[in-house]
């Protein structure tokens, strides 16, 4: 019975992940439009204000960007001289921001990945930065223990998200301009995968604070990002930062939890 209930875990895993990137590759185009209109604009400064002011002045740091889309955060922290790599599910995100790097002379090293799986070893990085990531995914616990277990000892997590799938659940897609450049087809999507997302239902950041701490992370806070920081098409709902550190000593749990 339980090999059975794991290969219909991963089954099911795979249909929706493949759901997932098709989705996101079929709006790769316009988030690079809208990333390159932030690395032109007032939100490029203001971004890297608000990254760089948790790195303690820091330089040469082994930075993993989850989720980075077409590279927006990756940029900014490759300018302040870290050794970044960002990583996405949708291979067109990861085309458009390779596009974007060349274009701005920005070295970085983006791969397609899932977050949920990052092919890397124990202790890789000292810290990680995310946007927008974590309500996509279907495992998002996992996601967070897979990050711990890559991040070294004392290592910092940044997680900047909002309730993005709740939200429109209850109020459609109205509201949000970066909705408007959807086709039919691309919103009855979008809403059908809201609705198999577990963060839909969940209350946030609340879980995302316990779920961390379950992890046995230390000094987890939350803030609410400046309206500022949003882009023209910003979402009408607050934008929340989540941060928190790896313990010194790994505990073992951090390898293992799911």
């Amino acid at each position: 019975m339980t090999g059975t209930r794991t290969a219909g875990y991963r089954s099911g895993t795979k249909t929706i992940k493949h759901r997932i990137a098709r989705y996101w590759n079929g709006r790769a185009a316009s988030f690079q439009a809208q990333r390159e209109a932030e690395l032109c604009g007032r939100p490029h400064q203001l971004w890297a204000e608000d990254l760089i002011s948790h790195l303690g002045g820091r330089r040469g740091l082994r930075i993993l960007d989850v989720g980075c889309g077409c590279g927006f955060f990756s940029f900014l922290l490759a300018e302040d001289g870290h050794d970044v790599t960002g990583i996405d599910l949708s291979e067109n995100m990861i085309a458009r921001g390779r596009e974007l790097a060349r274009k701005y002379g920005t070295d970085v090293t983006l791969c397609q990945m899932d977050a949920e799986n990052p092919a890397f070893a124990d202790g890789t990085f000292d810290v990680i930065v995310s946007r927008n990531l974590t309500w996509t995914l279907p495992h998002p616990a996992r996601a967070y223990a897979q990050w711990m277990r890559v991040l070294k000892p004392g290592g910092l997590l940044l997680n900047y998200d909002a309730e993005h799938a709740k939200y429109h659940l209850s109020h459609g897609l109205e509201g949000e301009r970066a909705h408007a450049m959807l086709s039919q087809g691309q919103r009855e999507e979008c809403m059908d995968l809201y609705g198999l997302l577990p963060l839909s239902g969940w209350a946030r950041p609340e879980w995302d604070v316990a779920c961390l701490e379950q992890l046995g992370c230390a000094h987890v806070t939350v803030a609410r990002v400046p309206e500022n920081r949003q882009p023209d098409n910003a979402a009408p709902y607050p934008i929340f930062r989540i941060k928190a550190f790896k313990p010194s000593a790994d505990t073992g749990r951090l390898r293992h939890a799911e």
